[in-house]
């Protein structure tokens, strides 16, 4: 995701979900189908599981955002640790979904909305402390994705960033580029 200069907290945060939401779709895309099943131990999450783990605190968070509680009295966040779609794509279906709420939630709210209370499991949020919340959360899981696919796709890995021993390369690239953008 190429830098944005904002001083918008909003559209920094929607860009911010929007690369954590590329991440793990390129993290993803590099594992096979079974592999999006595998979890490492006993006491471990499938990348499967953590989408629909997300997915369904992205539906219980986002519906309703600025309404009604975060955490839904419908949801049963147990049920998200099991039983993940068979399939990559009710997978990926389902990783849409949720992430179409947390859009569709953030894209109409405006600066005067940033101090208004939201609650979560009856706790006040500030707009901006339960965005941050979820910025955190979903960095963690996009994380775990990326870990399990990078360990899953092992030798065949395609880095997300910087590539090892790239690193000179890319300053020069860089160094380069912003050489030739002054004026």
């Amino acid at each position: 995701m190429p830098h944005e200069f904002t001083t918008s907290y909003l559209a920094d945060s929607l860009a911010i979900f929007r690369a954590y939401k590329a991440m793990g779709e390129r993290a993803m895309a590099q594992v096979s189908d079974d592999q999006l099943q595998v979890a490492l131990d006993s006491e471990s999450n499938s990348i499967a599981i953590i989408v629909k783990h997300m997915t369904g605190n992205m539906r219980s968070r986002w519906t309703d955002f600025l309404n009604s509680d975060g955490e839904k009295p419908d949801r049963n966040r147990d049920t998200e640790f099991e039983a993940p779609p068979a399939t990559r794509a009710a997978l990926m279906d389902l990783w849409e979904s949720g992430w179409r709420l947390v859009f569709s939630a953030l894209e109409p709210l405006t600066d005067a909305d940033l101090g208004r209370a939201v609650y979560i499991r009856n706790e006040p949020h500030s707009v901006t402390q339960a965005i941050n919340r979820q910025v955190a959360h979903y960095a963690c899981h996009v994380g775990q994705i990326v870990f399990l696919a990078k360990h899953l796709a092992s030798s065949n890995w395609m880095s997300l960033s910087i590539p090892r021993g790239k690193s000179a390369e890319f300053n020069l690239k860089m160094a380069t580029e912003q050489g030739s953008q002054k004026p």
